[in-house]
């Protein structure tokens, strides 16, 4: 063997030559530019951002003057360009696990319309997802809506599907499921099993033998200790990236993980050391199950590598359309096997419910509640009502997630406790005509998520889809916060409609201060960053019942293009 241990000597000719370092500097102009500062529409004709921060707001000319032949050019091409879009509340880990498994959601978002369909939209996913059974070793779905079927799908129903291999599918709402024989036996649910505390197993009639639906704590139970950790770190990893991509082709730049699990943070935080994610994470731990992890390195206002942990989040009751929301008065028709006077359930006892809020408030986190129904507010409004003389309340942006049913001397109680709601309008459009048919009535329906009653009172608020309960499409929010039109075309509460303008500011503005991010983000004004979607029309300029007609054309996270409509 040799060895040359010669070196070649380079002259001037050969001598690498270092290329100057380019500012990555864009210019977007020649479309409706709509600022989202202050309480009127205004509207700029182009904006700079540099190295992922807007550096000039103003005119063509003035832009032009500054920057032109130093900058990309953009030209909008009359399109509308807003600040990115801000989760209000989602889940976007668990969108991950949506786009994972079987689609069953009703139309327009899927084909699931009967038992039957669910069926067979089991047996085609099955057919092209055995890397994911044998990885996991459940068949999974999710989003079946009894509202939607011509009846509920059994245990029964399923194991027409397999007997071998357990089934779980989950609720629209996410606070039930159904699992098969197979599935009940690895959960350990028999005739004898007790309803955990918080939850039920719903029973075969006339028997104790479970049917095979489970709500709330007891459908929990199974997705957190029996599939959960059963996915491989490498699938979870995957299904963040699929959720990040979901959220970002609906132009959110933002997006907020609102109850982390411990695979969940774990997750995340693994993207976050590789920095790999395209999109701000901010997420709300667990207050239960995974309360730990609010004393991690990532727990604060400033982002590591796109992620933080926002704060805690608490449950305090379950779902309307599900019907295991906690209200004060009965079901406009009770669920099958339920008494007249059912009014759905608490999660926990006023006691408890203080303590975690107390726990909060004494370590400075911020605090997110799940509320559905007006019990379950009275609950968390006693139990921040009680904190705030306790511990003071000092900037602290308590957030009351959902406040559907929130009646309005409720909401004049979040002024005076100083709550920050987060309405769930979509439910006008998916659950609209189930609500005033099934589980409200009318009267009590056309009240749910009452915006404009809260703006009148001087409350801000987000408005949110919380999916993967339905897709994280800011559009239907968008529209059915302005319209309140449900899948008929009846208007579920004329009187609670707010402009476009307020509905955008839930998704902008107010969504950044409800983050404790409206210094960097909400609006487009220098020194924010340069967090953009960009819309195929003006919102403020269309028919509102068009709304939903919208396309997001492009988003853009940090003056990088993440989404492109166009290939």
């Amino acid at each position: 063997m040799s060895c040359n241990n010669s070196t070649k000597k380079e002259g001037p000719e050969n001598e690498a030559v270092a290329e100057p370092y380019q500012l990555r500097q864009t210019i977007y102009h020649n479309g409706d530019i709509l600022t989202m500062a202050g309480e009127e529409a205004s509207y700029v004709e182009a904006v700079v951002q540099r190295e992922g921060q807007i550096i000039f707001v103003g005119s063509k000319e003035d832009a032009m003057a500054q920057f032109g032949g130093k900058a990309k050019e953009v030209d909008l091409n009359g399109q509308t360009m807003l600040p990115g879009f801000i989760d209000g509340h989602g889940h976007v880990f668990n969108v991950g696990l949506q786009a994972a498994s079987a689609n069953l959601l009703p139309p327009p978002d899927g084909d699931g319309n009967s038992v039957e369909s669910l069926q067979q939209i089991l047996r085609d996913w099955i057919g092209s997802n055995q890397e994911f059974i044998d990885s996991t070793g459940w068949i999974i779905g999710f989003g079946y809506d009894d509202s939607q079927l011509d009846r509920y799908p059994t245990k029964e129903d399923l194991d027409a599907v397999s007997t071998d291999i357990p089934i779980y599918i989950i609720h629209q709402s996410g606070h039930l499921s159904v699992v098969n024989s197979k599935g009940l036996e690895l959960a350990g649910y028999t005739a004898e099993t007790q309803d955990p505390k918080g939850g039920k197993i719903r029973r075969i009639d006339g028997s104790n033998e479970p049917n095979g639906i489970l709500e709330e704590v007891a459908h929990f139970m199974v997705l957190l200790t029996k599939i959960l950790p059963q996915m491989k770190p490498e699938l979870q990893d995957d299904m963040l990236v699929k959720g990040q991509k979901l959220y970002a082709s609906f132009g959110y730049t933002t997006a907020q993980e609102g109850r982390s699990t411990p695979d969940g943070t774990a997750t995340m935080e693994r993207a976050a050391e590789k920095d790999e994610l395209i999109l701000d994470i901010v997420s709300y731990v667990d207050i239960l199950s995974n309360r730990d992890a609010a004393n991690s390195k990532y727990q604060g206002k400033t982002y590591t590598n796109k992620y933080r942990i926002g704060g805690v989040k608490l449950n305090l009751d379950g779902s309307p359309q599900g019907k295991t929301a906690w209200l004060s008065h009965p079901y406009f028709i009770p669920p099958a096997g339920e008494p007249a006077d059912y009014h759905g359930y608490e999660s926990m006892t006023d006691e408890d419910a203080y303590k975690h809020v107390a726990d909060a408030y004494q370590n400075n986190l911020q605090i997110l509640a799940h509320c559905n129904g007006d019990s379950a507010i009275d609950q968390y409004i006693a139990a921040v009502s009680r904190a705030n003389k306790e511990f003071g309340n000092n900037d602290r942006r308590t957030v009351i997630i959902h406040a559907q049913t929130a009646r309005e001397e409720q909401l004049d109680s979040f002024v005076k406790e100083k709550m920050w709601p987060s309405f769930f309008p979509m439910h006008t459009f998916y659950w609209g005509d189930y609500h005033v048919n099934s589980v409200l009535g009318k009267e009590r329906a056309y009240k749910i998520s009452p915006t404009n009653t809260a703006y009148k009172k001087g409350l801000r608020f987000t408005s949110h889809h919380d999916a993967p309960v339905a897709l994280p499409s800011s559009i239907r929010v968008l529209s059915a916060t302005v319209t309140r039109a449900s899948r008929s075309g009846q208007i579920i509460g004329p009187d609670e409609r707010i402009s476009p303008f307020l509905a955008l500011k839930a998704l902008t503005d107010w969504a950044a201060y409800q983050h404790f991010e409206e210094k960097s983000k909400g609006t487009i004004e220098v020194g924010k960053v340069a967090d953009f979607v960009i819309l195929d029309k003006n919102p403020l300029k269309i028919d509102p019942m068009q709304l939903a007609n919208l396309n997001v054309e492009q988003t853009i996270k940090g003056g990088e293009i993440i989404y492109n409509k166009k290939p």
